[in-house]
């Protein structure tokens, strides 16, 4: 099947609104997506040209990989086993007689990030990047959805550590969510009286916040109009930003509407996992007016960029991905973090692929691995890992 087909999915696209959308009929669609079929009525450039228009039209970056030809999950592939999941996601690390055995002096999937060199960086992440820039330099409403281990907080340090780089006159707000919850029986919710502190408190250090919200306001207005006279930008960054009310999140396009003139006096961006975009779905009428505002991006699994991830990894570390692990290795990396789920209606493939799970996938195979003195990890050691 294209490697296209497990991103549209990760996307929440179906085959149908993609043909729909290219002009092509289901059958063909479906013989393109499923069997790597291109039709031969049509010219394959023009095709892919009109793919990646059609997806660049939803904010959705599509680069070349996702035109390659990978394994097909088939029939026998598992249905989605949240405890299954909790393994893959549980954390894992190598043994010192691992990196003995493979002469290795770092372990390549530790965070020990030193700059942007260090940070993997596909097509479709450059565009997460250069649009998580942009939007604190120019001003607008993101939103970043991923699964767990999908890379969001690397992101989000990546742009500070750009911005300091830079000597950008950005200032970054970013209120602590420390026991934040979607409602005050779990933990506490993060209300808008909060947020305000945290931009008083980071932009004017030395003021002490006003205890009515009237009084508040006008203050926090007041300090973004001054802090923007003296040539600043204001970008607030809510992470975890899925476990925020629903009343909070309509409450941050007030927050967005603070303004001198034409000028809008703060950015905003919020990184949270897939419970953001339900959140923040057109199909619900408490948040239109905030999703009429922000822009969803999501972050999409590893499926075309699987070796090209791997190779980057062990490369850091003064290796090469070959040297480490068979060809055969890979494939039943997608087999085994490719998943169905059955609904009444269908079968939807999911992809899990995503960084966090490679990496622990990986390493269980790795230690597996020196325990039995073989010299690579194969297709074998990665099915029982």
């Amino acid at each position: 099947m294209l490697a296209l087909k497990p991103y549209l999915t990760a996307q929440g696209i179906s085959q149908a609104e993609l043909g729909r959308a290219i002009e092509l009929s289901p059958a063909t669609i479906a013989q393109l997506l499923n069997h790597g079929q291109w039709p031969k009525s049509i010219d394959c450039n023009e095709l892919k040209g009109r793919i990646t228009e059609a997806l660049a039209d939803r904010n959705i970056v599509v680069d070349a990989t996702l035109f390659e030809t990978i394994p097909a999950v088939d029939a026998a592939a598992p249905e989605l086993n949240e405890e299954a999941i909790d393994m893959l996601m549980r954390k894992q690390t190598l043994s010192p007689a691992t990196k003995k055995h493979f002469n290795l002096f770092r372990n390549p999937f530790d965070d020990d990030v030193n700059d942007a060199e260090d940070v993997y960086s596909s097509p479709s992440i450059r565009y997460v990047r250069e649009y998580m820039h942009s939007t604190a330099k120019l001003g607008g409403f993101l939103a970043i959805v991923g699964e767990s281990g999908a890379g969001k907080s690397t992101l989000r340090k990546d742009l500070e550590d750009r911005l300091m780089r830079e000597s950008a006159s950005i200032i970054l707000i970013q209120p602590y969510v420390l026991g934040m919850e979607d409602n005050d029986k779990k933990g506490k919710t993060l209300k808008s009286a909060s947020i305000a502190d945290a931009i008083i408190n980071t932009v004017a250090p030395n003021e002490r916040p006003k205890s009515s919200m009237e009084a508040k306001s006008r203050q926090l207005h007041k300090i973004l109009k001054d802090s923007h006279a003296s040539g600043f930008k204001h970008c607030l960054i809510i992470e975890e930003a899925h476990a925020l009310n629903v009343q909070t999140l309509k409450h941050l396009k007030r927050f967005l509407e603070l303004e001198i003139g034409f000028k809008k006096l703060l950015s905003i961006i919020l990184i949270g996992q897939t419970e953001l975009k339900t959140k923040l779905s057109e199909r619900s009428p408490e948040v239109r007016e905030v999703v009429q505002r922000c822009e969803l991006v999501e972050l999409s699994p590893l499926d075309a960029q699987l070796e090209d991830y791997l190779r980057f990894k062990f490369k850091r570390v003064g290796t090469e991905l070959e040297t480490i692990i068979d060809k055969d290795a890979t494939d039943a990396i997608r087999a085994r973090l490719i998943f169905t789920k059955s609904t009444k209606t269908n079968r939807e493939t999911i992809s899990l692929m995503y960084p966090l799970m490679v990496n622990n996938l990986i390493t269980g195979a790795m230690n597996q691995a020196a325990e039995l003195g073989l010299p690579k990890v194969t297709g074998d050691l990665i099915r029982e890992a």
